[in-house]
């Protein structure tokens, strides 16, 4: 966005301008915890909801999969009706959301729910930066307040599972959601107070049908993706759906590359170090947020640890994550930035080729080294890979780079968990031992899920009972595995990738 495009408003007191910036960062701390929040949670509310293996990812990941499919119409959006009302009716609408989501008694209500959510967090992300732009006029007090607003997603992110695993532990799953809504309601009170109007005059133009495309598309392929993995293979509707979302996707970038204000300018796509960047974002922070999720649900069903015990295990590689982010800086200033990057995604593959070689619920101290260095060369990527991409993008197309870098990351953690999430329920369901005592129909229904083979417990006598137990955290146990396996390959791709494709075009620049 220019700056000389910009609806001018006084910028108000410096106390104003930093009741802006808590109001703001608040809300993107919600946004994050919500993406992983319930990871320590699923265990409960599985017992309860009793979803199957591909409508238990949709719960999860279905909130960052609208997120992303909608910040940059939301952005758009905001800038034609006006970005305070954007954002205030993002804050509404997350909590209500929250309370339906907390309130919800199907499988289907919370899916809808969650969506509504991630609908409500784009709404919030789309419009903070562009607030924060307007209301700091002063280069210095910008950095800072943008340094603080991003940080805070990635706080909340981080801080999440610990959330989830106190709250929980202590009042069931459904208490997860109604937390943010007191904390909602002070940030739509002060926020409706402090934060001015702002409009871009000349606003891109919005594009319906584009948004129809990107949504749909990509709805078709998750989803043709997840009831591969819920019926471990491919039928005629999965192919069908599949390749309608593979070609919507493509009229859709066909589309905004014809369009003269296109929603997505894939023209950025071009610049070589650009794209590279991104798909750099996208792998580390899908793989990143897959393994919160697959760990808290390893540790709990498979070692028997508590939702708090859980949660309590993930601050670990969490405070490295925030420290490779701090020293990413430092150590791209050193030895450059495609070495770093390159290293720290190496790192992160051998961290996950360790957990998925020595891992074992009953000695988290084996597991305690992988996950401090998958924490801390995640940090370093995230850090990089959104600095790069903000750095490949001209000047005057910061706005539309800013864009393309948060959907990478929302995109990521959505399609991370999607992926490898299937790849689980295969392995699980296929990799299952045979109980004897237990009839065909049993067996099916303990193969849909780890929760549904725990339901079956108190409907068989206590030997066969035991060995149900016992045989679904095997299966599970070999397909969290085969998660942290792929997961390894898939970075050692990207870290091939990052090397080859980052290396500067005139020899000394690296």
């Amino acid at each position: 966005m220019r700056a000389s495009a910009e609806t001018k408003r006084p910028t108000g007191s410096s106390r104003q301008r930093w009741l802006v910036l808590a109001v703001v960062s608040g809300s993107l701390l919600l946004c994050g915890i919500d993406l992983t929040v319930l990871h320590v949670a699923v265990p409960s509310m599985s017992r309860d909801l009793q979803p199957s293996a591909a409508q238990l990812l949709w719960i999860v990941d279905v909130y960052s999969l609208a997120l992303a499919a909608l910040l940059v119409t939301c952005g758009t959006l905001g800038d034609r009706i006006g970005r305070r009302r954007m954002v205030l009716s993002g804050f509404l609408t997350f909590g209500l959301a929250s309370a339906a989501c907390a309130f919800s008694t199907s499988t289907a209500q919370l899916i809808a729910a969650r969506a509504a959510l991630g609908v409500a967090a784009a709404m919030i992300m789309a419009s903070t930066v562009a607030i924060i732009r307007v209301v700091f006029t002063d280069d210095r007090e910008r950095a800072l307040a943008i340094g603080v607003w991003t940080s805070a997603h990635s706080a909340g992110a981080t801080i999440g599972p610990l959330i989830g695993g106190l709250v929980a532990e202590r009042w069931g799953w459904s208490a997860v959601f109604l937390v943010n809504v007191p904390v909602i309601v002070v940030i739509l009170t002060v926020g409706a107070r402090v934060i001015p109007e702002s409009k871009n005059p000349v606003p891109r133009r919005w594009d319906l049908t584009s948004v129809v495309l990107s949504v749909t598309g990509l709805a078709g392929v998750v989803y043709a993706l997840k009831q591969a993995g819920e019926h471990a293979g491919v039928n005629t509707t999965i192919l069908v759906t599949a390749v309608g979302g593979a070609l919507l996707l493509y009229v859709f970038v066909r589309r905004q590359r014809r369009l003269a204000e296109p929603l997505l300018d894939f023209s950025l796509f071009g610049e070589r170090r650009f794209t590279t960047a991104t798909l750099c974002v996208i792998g580390c922070f899908g793989s990143y947020v897959a393994l919160l999720f697959f760990l808290t649900q390893w540790l709990q069903q498979v070692g028997g640890y508590s939702p708090l015990l859980a949660g309590l295990s993930l601050m670990p590689p969490a405070g490295a994550n925030a420290v490779g982010a701090i020293t990413a800086p430092r150590a791209a200033r050193r030895w450059g930035n495609r070495r770093t990057l390159t290293g720290a995604l190496s790192l992160f593959a051998a961290a996950y080729a360790a957990i998925a070689a020595v891992g074992d619920t009953a000695h988290y101290g084996m597991l305690l080294p992988p996950l401090l260095a998958a924490g801390y060369g995640a940090g370093i990527v995230m850090t990089l890979g959104a600095d790069s991409i903000m750095s490949a993008a001209q000047p005057e197309r910061s706005g539309e780079a800013a864009a393309i870098q948060e959907t990478s990351f929302e995109l990521g953690a959505g399609l991370g968990v999607a992926i490898l999430g299937t790849v689980l329920a295969v392995v699980y369901r296929t990799s299952l031992p045979s109980v004897p005592g237990l009839g065909p129909e049993e067996r099916a229904a303990a193969g849909e899920s780890f929760a549904a083979a725990e339901d079956l417990l108190a409907h068989l006598p206590s030997p066969t009972a035991d060995a149900v137990l016992d045989a679904a955290r095997q299966a599970y146990d070999r397909g969290f595995t085969a998660v942290a396996v792929i997961a390894a390959a898939g970075l050692v791709v990207t870290a091939h990738l990052a090397a080859v494709l980052l290396r500067p075009r005139k020899a000394g620049n690296d």
